[in-house]
């Protein structure tokens, strides 16, 4: 029987063609819509992980308290203890010690007055070739100009910020900023090349330099503003991070100290609750209205398509054909062309995905004045989701509209039926 009907709707154009282009359509709509939602949380969460918060974070209490002004004075001391203890106590985390911190950088003109001058935010942390923190940040593969500090007081620029300071490679920057005791502190430093991050916040305003060198002009030798942990698979598990969290934080619970270690997961820093928490109702409202609004446009694709088909039910009434054989072969059509336009357009979305997920769309021009961490390029994700999600608009919807036409046929007297169309 499917095969017969398979055939019929091959050969009669008129009958499959609309229809499985309609269902085709709609279900790859469907389907990226799925990947474009999970591809913008997944880099949400990917590029705050890398650059801002860890997959978790290791402060002081009183740090935590003023966590937005990135305080140097509450800073942990004997940080390589602290790291041996988390070390010994989640192996499968990769725990790395970093600063963030603000100051002017001042470029001098060849006779050492101020050629240009700004205000930047600094990242510090190994740059030695090995260290994982430098591959997990794409440093390397991310200089768009000369190398990679190799040397003591060595610095990297963001492309924009280097492009807006004027300098070249070789030329001489100097620091300016306060150390941990709230001094003053100043220091030469040699411009050896420009990183692109793909974020514009981070690409106009952000310099890189070594550990060492924070340690030295920021007077932090073996502590640590913060220490970042990474599930060393990479990926973020929010139970598994949660619960590493909860176990720490407990075993410091009768610890008085104020500057005693605390933890905090992803989810705690930069407001990324309500983003993560927003971005998954939105993304569950989204796809659930647009299965529903797919499935409204299907539904009366299949109930056109039964309507317009009115004559040639007549006919096949006429010739005999019982009302009930007619009903159930215009539903299993309906399935035919409802699992035919499923797959046609599962594969499309699946590939519009995969190019935006290898490729990505631009939209540096868009980020420009944005100060979050938002990528410049715009990816989707393939997930498993999307390989049965378009079936339900696709399939569903088809053979609910079928059976709605059907029964507007099924209903009526067949001398009824001759009349109304003339035969």
């Amino acid at each position: 029987m499917f095969e017969f009907l398979f055939k019929g709707l091959i050969r009669d154009k008129s009958r499959s063609l609309l229809p499985i282009i309609v269902v085709s359509l709609g279900v790859t709509l469907t389907v990226f819509f799925v990947g474009y939602i999970k591809g913008m949380t997944g880099d949400m969460i990917d590029q705050n992980a890398r650059f801002g918060t860890g997959h978790m974070k290791v402060m002081t209490r009183e740090y935590v308290k003023n966590i937005a002004q990135k305080p140097l004075d509450l800073s942990l001391l004997d940080a390589s203890d602290v790291i041996a203890d988390l070390d010994e106590k989640y192996p499968d985390v990769d725990w790395v010690r970093r600063f963030n911190f603000g100051g002017i950088l001042d470029v001098p003109d060849k006779n050492g007055q101020t050629k240009t001058q700004g205000v930047a935010g600094g990242i510090a942390f190994d740059l030695s070739s090995n260290n994982a923190d430098l591959k997990r940040m794409n440093i390397a593969e991310n200089i768009v100009e000369g190398r990679l500090p190799s040397g003591p007081f060595e610095m990297l620029l963001g492309q924009g910020l280097a492009k807006r300071m004027g300098v070249k490679i070789g030329d001489t920057i100097t620091y300016f900023g306060s150390t941990m005791d709230g001094s003053m502190s100043f220091q030469n430093f040699t411009y050896v090349g420009a990183v692109e991050f793909g974020m514009s916040v981070m690409d106009d305003r952000t310099f890189i330099i070594d550990t060492k060198d924070a340690e030295n002009i920021l007077d932090m030798a073996d502590a640590a503003q913060e220490i970042y942990g990474f599930l060393q698979n990479g990926v973020y598990d929010e139970e598994r991070i949660n619960e590493i969290k909860t176990t720490y934080n407990a075993s410091f619970e009768n610890d008085k100290d104020e500057y005693a270690p605390e933890m905090l997961a992803l989810r705690d820093q930069n407001g990324l609750s309500n983003m993560l928490d927003m971005a998954n109702s939105i993304s569950s409202i989204f796809s659930i209205f647009f299965i529903i609004a797919m499935s409204i446009v299907l539904w009366n694709t299949g109930l056109l398509g039964g309507l317009r088909r009115y004559t040639e039910f007549g006919i096949r009434i006429a010739m005999g054909e019982s009302k009930r054989a007619i009903y159930k072969s215009l539903l299993m059509e309906s399935v035919v062309v409802g699992v035919i336009g499923s797959v046609i357009g599962t594969i499309f979305g699946l590939l519009i995905t995969l190019y935006l997920q290898e490729v990505g769309l631009d939209i540096s021009e868009m980020t420009g004045n944005v100060n979050v961490l938002i990528s410049n390029v715009i990816r989707a994700q393939i997930v498993p989701t999307q390989f049965w999600i378009g079936f339900f608009p696709g399939v569903i919807a088809t053979f609910l509209g079928a059976l709605l036409s059907g029964r507007g046929i099924f209903k009526r007297q067949t001398s009824e039926l001759f009349n109304e169309l003339g035969v």
